[in-house]
């Protein structure tokens, strides 16, 4: 009888999932823990790793795995300088960033970059413990608070902010460079904060005060169920939701004025705020006075959303976004028309296609002004016009449907790649 993880296997046989491990052993170790994991739940597993990584071990003791080598541009002398991992370091990122990881090693931090511009969901596997992580973060304050560098005096003196460490505890680098070790620091701790996702080598049980210490200071963005609840009770294509992604900041000013201008609209609406996003203020600070009163039920503010799950409902009648491509495409495929605020980048390319060209959305071009804002998410929700947009976006929803049905264009483009990448195998094989 087949057991389960064939079948699982079997299912996911084309879902390849690319590791990209730093090459020290103390990383790559537990990369290959995370591969085993991962390999069991049914997943094909490609390793990239550098030439860097010298012991042949690795591919003769995981044949599942398929490995990959890039060159790192070391040197002989490079490379036997391996105790200086700062420069190791330093140079491995500054040499391999034409590749790009599904779940890489947290020191590669150059996988941020290329994981953005590829639109893809990058996730971070940090090799030591959330506590050492805590302290490693906050090396920079503890400079600041006089504790850098070490006296010899001051060993045994606790560190206030990081119970229950002692001076001599601080994790601190033996290095020729400290101004690139505190940039290598600063780098790995905002990339922390901007991955999708972190994987710890560690488990709850064992760190659970340091791990509620890493959420509450990181704050990492969970999915808000309340949103699905609360769009439960709204009339059909009703809610205008709004959400400018994962990167994008604004102004007190801007925001002050999308608080009124979704009040004065006098339409539902679900506003994804995140923490931060408000420039100088923590989340909801600068929200005014008397409009939590004002739009009473008819608003509902989270932290997050289920972004798919909140654009497939029923209730969403528009979608007020940035217009990264991610959101877009999202909101064709669902059939919701959008209302288009682009900040930055390929952002303002998508949103005049949407406005101009496909005519499946309305461009908010002017100054962010309450009047504007009241007006455009009336024209998409309840007039004429914005019934016309949804007719239209309908069309498109159907087309991105058929794409992917046998046949369909994206079918066959799926089918093309697939024989493609086999070809190319079958080619390297002889």
């Amino acid at each position: 009888m087949e057991s389960q993880t064939e079948t699982h296997r079997k299912q996911k046989k084309w879902l390849r999932l690319l590791l990209f491990p730093l090459p020290l052993q103390g990383h790559v170790s537990p990369m290959l823990q995370l591969a085993n994991l991962l390999y069991s739940k049914g997943f094909s597993i490609t390793i990239i790793h550098t030439c860097f990584i010298r012991s042949p071990k690795y591919p003769s003791n995981n044949p599942h795995f398929t490995f990959h080598s890039i060159p790192n541009g070391l040197s002989k002398s490079e490379c036997s300088d391996a105790d200086n991992l700062v420069a190791l370091v330093s140079i491995l990122n500054a040499n391999c960033a034409p590749v790009a990881g599904l779940i890489s090693d947290s020191t590669w931090e150059f996988t941020d970059s290329i994981a953005k511009s590829l639109q893809l969901p990058r996730f971070v596997l940090r090799t030591n413990n959330i506590s050492s992580f805590l302290a490693l973060a906050a090396l920079a304050l503890l400079q600041e608070k006089g504790y850098l560098p070490i006296q010899e005096s001051q060993e045994e003196k606790p560190v206030i902010e990081l119970p229950p460490l002692k001076v001599k505890d601080i994790p601190v680098f033996k290095t020729q460079d400290q101004e690139g070790l505190h940039q290598t620091i600063a780098a790995l701790v905002e990339q922390t904060k901007s991955c999708t996702g972190l994987i710890w080598n560690s488990f709850e049980e064992l760190e659970h005060g340091s791990l509620t210490d890493f959420r509450t200071i990181f704050r990492l963005l969970s999915q808000d169920q309340s949103a699905i609840s609360w769009l439960n009770k709204q009339a059909p294509k009703s809610v205008i939701y709004v959400s400018f992604g994962s990167v994008a900041n604004i102004e007190k000013s801007e925001f002050v004025e999308i608080a009124w201008g979704l009040a004065n609209s006098e339409q539902p609406f679900l506003w994804v705020v995140r923490p931060g996003s408000v420039i100088g203020s923590e989340w909801l600070e600068p929200l005014p006075k008397g409009f939590m009163e004002e739009i009473k039920e008819r608003g509902h503010i989270v932290k997050w959303a289920p972004q798919q799950e909140v654009l497939a409902h029923t209730a969403v009648g528009g979608f007020w976004t940035h217009s990264g491509w991610n959101s877009t495409l999202e909101s064709i495929c669902e059939g919701v028309p959008m209302i288009c605020h682009p900040c930055f980048g390929d952002q303002r390319v998508n949103a005049r296609y949407v406005s101009d060209v496909w005519r499946i959305g309305v461009h908010l071009e002017s100054k962010v002004d309450r009047f504007e804002i009241a007006n455009v998410v009336r024209k998409l929700l309840v007039e004429a016009e914005g019934h016309e947009i949804r007719d239209r976006i309908l069309q498109f929803k159907k087309m991105a449907n058929q794409s992917t049905q046998q046949q369909g264009s994206s079918y066959r483009s799926l089918e093309s790649l697939v024989s493609l990448i086999l070809s190319s195998q079958s080619q390297r094989k002889l």
